[in-house]
């Protein structure tokens, strides 16, 4: 459908820029229309829609009229006024492929709107893929590659409200929702707030789909640690100030006890490891009493035991979804321990292909891979920074969650090589977002600003070019940590109510 025709002006057109003015219908910020080129058809994304009056243009003229009438009470403004697209050139196709466009179109050339299926195509669509939602402006269903999505990892970033566990939770319906014949992946979900934790409830209304028979709900009171398993390397994920010497004196200890375990002495807990510290005779006091504080401060976690609760090779399966409910403790060290032991566990797991291929989801991940490279209290990093650069070999994918995107770990960000943006306005977040997202200048910088909730970019590795695209509605039913402020104000007055009425029977 012909929506309007190239105009000449001092910017273009260009191989970088087509200006049109809209002679049927209308056109969208974020709308795609396709130009004949020289080259074939060209591609372009309207980045930005003028509306122009010639009337209008001399600002003291309009206010001349307008002191002593109307301008449309003597002139025919209503037949001067323009609508006029700015597109930027995307690629082009004819009979030998696609191309990088590198001539313009001519003034006057016709401007269209593309067929759905060139969309599709020319956008990387794959009809097997993840549905998250509808390209906005066009009858076109948005389905990711699964492949270019996740093997290559993701970022889901986006300020606080617009959007992101509702974006995240589409994501995770479509994974739990393949069959065995499209290739089912398991999902592991580090979740901070208690947002996913709805997946693992029955469902009783018709309204919603019952993901609690493939979900498994972990709450910090459920994990442990196997003190066994650890080497002295790994406990400096825990205790990051060790110093040389008494990690040696640590790996002297542990490789001890295991060699003792070996021989039927059984699997031991931080309590041994503590007494067999205390009993040696070798080690200098001011080491044992680094060791014994550093080794008791862990133990008093309770996240620590001879034996790993659950075992995570046992619970990770295709076509389910685990959630740590971190959200079930305040402490911050705690919730680092879990994400740093776990996350090892699971890429280790993986090498050996023990567990299936698996997307690990990472909550709040600003806060387990910052950019302060100073934050000792971030004991995840290591781990995560390597799992986002090797995970993508043995299948292991990263989803990385962010409302503060400058605040995470720029070396985490630039392996996620797709970015799912929704609406950002801290100038901060937003320069970092447009320097670290492929596909994005100026002008689409601008318009994320202008994205409403569960509207939202995606740029990188999953799509061909940057695609709008509006959330679909979700199938899962919302966690019951998710209320709104009105909600809770009445829960807490019914709450007291109830109280007073208890309390006038006795």
């Amino acid at each position: 459908m012909k929506v309007g025709v190239v105009i000449s002006t001092e910017d273009g057109p260009s191989p970088t820029r087509v200006d049109f003015v809209v002679t049927e219908g209308v056109v969208h910020q974020g709308q795609y229309v396709e130009i004949d080129s020289p080259q074939g058809r060209m591609l372009a994304l309207v980045e930005d829609v003028i509306k122009t009056n010639r009337y209008f243009g001399q600002p003291e003229i309009v206010r001349e009229y307008e002191l002593r009438s109307s301008l449309s009470q003597n002139f025919p403004v209503k037949e001067w006024e323009f609508l006029v697209g700015v597109a930027r050139p995307m690629i082009v196709w004819n009979d030998a492929g696609t191309e990088r466009p590198t001539l313009p179109p001519s003034p006057g050339a016709e401007v269209r709107v593309p067929h759905p299926e060139d969309l599709k195509r020319f956008l990387g669509f794959n009809e097997d893929g993840l549905h998250i939602g509808s390209l906005q402006f066009h009858d076109v269903l948005v389905s990711l590659d699964i492949n270019r999505l996740i093997q290559k990892h993701f970022a889901i970033l986006a300020m606080s409200g617009a959007g992101k566990s509702y974006t995240t939770s589409v994501i995770l319906e479509e994974i739990l929702d393949r069959r065995p014949e499209q290739g089912r992946i398991g999902v592991v979900v580090f979740d901070v707030h208690g947002e996913y934790v709805g997946f693992g409830d029955p469902v009783s209304d018709g309204e919603h789909v019952d993901y609690s028979d493939r979900t498994t709900v972990l709450r910090v009171s459920d994990l442990r640690i196997p003190v066994p398993s650890l080497s002295a390397n790994d406990f400096t994920y825990f205790i990051p100030d060790l110093s040389p010497a008494q990690r040696r004196e640590l790996d002297r200890i542990i490789s001890a006890m295991k060699s003792d375990m070996e021989h039927g002495s059984g699997p031991y807990d931080l309590a041994d490891l503590i007494d067999r510290i205390a009993a040696d005779e070798v080690m200098k006091d001011s080491t044992r009493g680094a060791l014994i504080s550093w080794l008791r401060s862990l133990e008093k976690t309770g996240l620590f035991d001879a034996i790993e609760r659950p075992a995570v090779d046992r619970i990770v399966r295709p076509g389910e979804m685990v959630v740590f409910d971190l959200s079930s403790t305040l402490d911050a060290k705690v919730r680092q321990m879990v994400v740093a032991y776990f996350s090892k566990r699971l890429f280790d797991l993986r090498r050996e292909g023990r567990i299936p291929p698996t997307l690990m989801v990472i909550e709040e991940a600003h806060n387990f891979i910052p950019s302060d490279i100073q934050r000792t209290d971030a004991l995840a990093r290591g781990t995560l920074e390597t799992i986002a650069r090797e995970g993508r070999k043995f299948g292991l994918g990263l989803c990385l969650i962010s409302q503060r995107p400058v605040k995470l770990s720029s070396t985490a960000l630039s392996q996620c090589n797709t970015h799912i943006i929704l609406r950002i306005t801290n100038p901060y977040d937003l320069n970092h977002v447009a320097e670290s997202s492929e596909g994005i200048d100026s002008r689409s910088a601008k318009m994320i600003t202008n994205l409403r909730p569960g509207e939202a970019i995606i740029v990188g590795a999953a799509v061909n070019f940057p695609v709008f695209v509006r959330v679909r509605r979700r199938k899962s039913q919302e966690s019951k940590y998710e209320k709104s402020l009105v909600e809770m104000a009445r829960e807490f007055e019914e709450k007291m109510q109830k109280v007073e009425e208890d309390l006038a029977l006795l």
